[in-house]
């Protein structure tokens, strides 16, 4: 028994040793957009922040300081439109001594994004281009309101992810630190990251990708449907065999 919850405990430190290390190992951003895209234009976007970098970077009318009550009903305000709509406002939770929120948008068209206040210092585009989608987006001028000494070190990143429906063709996103072409990650979702000091400064972003106008979701289940209908193809047809074989065994017999 004690060499058992001797083991249970030696497996539970590996995991969260583990867990510590992909949480340091992951880049954590003072400002976030998470945008969702489907084909037809339509989007769920994500956006993590922190309140002082919602009030520098946005405008919001929000208190920075960091003991301040949350005033949801400013940030629903501020993102609620004809254009979106606010799914979910988080609890606030904090990192680096400052306050972070979560807000869930539903966007019907990510075209007419940039006319929601909190979107518009980006241009976004959409448009086909044979069998391809081109997404771009121009991320411009702050709105550059004070928020105090929030106890930005320099060090901050502000970030858009894309998540893309379909196979990507062309990227332009960049890694911050080698200036290198960025991968796709898991999931086909690309990152476009720059420094907090830059972004204040209204240094614009051009956010550029191409991708196929059919989604990944539709060509596999497009191919999950043949592989199956092949595979019930060729069980009939052992089944056929089967039964065929067995007949003439009994024609064998009675013979």
């Amino acid at each position: 028994m004690a060499l058992r919850r001797l083991s249970w405990c030696a497996w539970l430190a590996l995991a969260v040793s583990v867990s510590g290390c992909g949480r340091g190992v992951s880049r954590q951003y003072e400002y976030e957009e998470d945008l969702y895209l489907r084909l037809d234009g339509s989007a769920t976007v994500l956006v993590n922040a922190s309140v002082p970098a919602l009030v520098a970077l946005r405008g919001l009318d929000l208190d920075p300081a960091p003991n301040a009550r949350l005033d949801r009903a400013v940030i629903r305000a501020a993102y609620a439109s004809a254009v979106t709509e606010v799914v979910r406002i988080s609890r606030p939770w904090r990192r680096a001594g400052r306050r972070f929120v979560q807000i869930r948008l539903a966007v019907a068209d990510v075209r007419r994004l940039g006319d929601v206040p909190p979107f518009a210092w980006s241009a976004y585009r959409l448009e086909p281009a044979g069998d391809f989608l081109i997404y771009r987006q121009t991320l411009g001028k702050a709105a550059g309101r004070d928020p105090g000494d929030p106890g930005w070190t320099g060090r901050e990143v502000v970030a858009v992810r894309l998540h893309l429906p379909s196979r990507i063709e062309y990227h332009n996103a960049r890694d911050l630190e080698t200036g290198e072409a960025a991968g796709v990650e898991r999931g086909n979702i690309l990152v476009w990251e720059q420094r907090l000091a830059d972004r204040l400064a209204g240094t614009p972003v051009a956010i550029d990708a191409r991708v196929e106008a059919r989604s990944i979701l539709r060509t596999t289940l497009w191919i999950f449907g043949v592989s199956a209908a092949a595979a019930v193809g060729v069980m009939a047809g052992l089944i056929w065999w089967a039964v065929r074989r067995g007949r003439r065994a009994s024609r064998a017999t009675g013979s």
